[in-house]
């Protein structure tokens, strides 16, 4: 059932000022429709610290042009986030694509979905010492997430570049160990995501997810080398919720809110491009 809001009135003590007055003020007042339940708290979403407070900023404030209340909720990793989601302590977050969301519902027990994309933060292979594929020399240092499912993704990126190949394996999350062949005897360096951006000028490259790469002042185009495809992806992020959650009233709005020219204009701001809106 759609609620129905009316401008406030300002209510004096004023007999002239009677009920087929505010009958007659109502009657030729345009009415404003929400899809969204009247909401006795802020919708809380979780998400991480840095630029992306600055994105949701402006999300909060379409949203709340629209009647909805949001609370943003910054952590530093990403685990906490789903395990807060999952604990009820959130509403909604936004920070993560397809295969980490799996691997977290394996661990955590979860019922976490998808609700709508955000956008593409494709990862990079940069380096400072390199200036093309084709000088890497033999045995480079190369610099790759620790975690599994970024690991996999880093190699995927090295192998479709050429520069080595790795097994086929059931789950679809390769670790260094699964490389079959290596033709340039590349030494392979697992590393914490803050650690490897830090790392860089160290190493001969590295595949870094974009936020990280910004984060340690790596240029995102200049010491790029080479950078994933949107298309066919599943490392597109999205607005995630509760499995019971998925069609709460208030989605559609925080959708909305999200998906708009402004969002767009500073996710391209904050990130020089490197981010990609995934939203027509």
């Amino acid at each position: 059932m759609r609620n129905v809001f009316f401008p406030r009135l300002s209510v004096t003590r004023d007999r002239r000022f009677g009920r087929r007055t505010i009958l007659a003020f109502l009657a030729t007042t345009p009415v404003i429709l929400s899809s969204a339940k009247a909401q006795s708290r802020p919708i809380r979403v979780g998400i991480l610290s840095g630029e992306d407070e600055d994105i949701w900023h402006i999300v909060q404030e379409n949203a709340r042009t629209a009647g909805l209340i949001i609370e943003i909720i910054p952590f530093s990793e990403g685990t906490s986030i789903n395990a807060a989601l999952v604990d009820g302590d959130l509403d909604a977050n936004a920070f993560q694509h397809g295969p980490y969301l799996q691997a977290q519902n394996t661990a955590l027990g979860a019922h976490i979905v998808p609700v709508v994309n955000t956008y593409f933060a494709p990862i990079g292979f940069y380096s400072k010492k390199w200036t093309s594929l084709s000088a890497l020399p033999q045995g480079a240092t190369i610099g790759i997430p620790a975690d599994p499912t970024n690991e996999g993704r880093a190699l995927k990126l090295l192998q479709s570049l050429g520069l080595l190949k790795i097994a086929t394996i059931a789950d679809g999350m390769p670790t260094a160990l699964d490389i079959s062949e290596n033709p340039k005897f590349l030494i392979i360096k697992e590393l914490d995501d803050p650690v490897l951006a830090r790392s860089l000028p160290d190493l001969d490259a590295g595949v870094i997810i974009t936020e990280w790469a910004y984060k340690a002042g790596i240029d995102l185009n200049k010491e790029c080398l080479a950078r994933e495809s949107m298309e066919n992806n599943p490392y597109i992020n999205f607005i995630a919720v509760n499995e019971n959650n998925d069609h709460a009233p208030w989605i559609p709005l925080l959708i909305k809110a999200f998906q708009q020219p402004n969002v767009r204009k500073k996710l391209i701001e904050s990130y020089h491009g490197a981010i990609i809106p995934s939203w027509m």
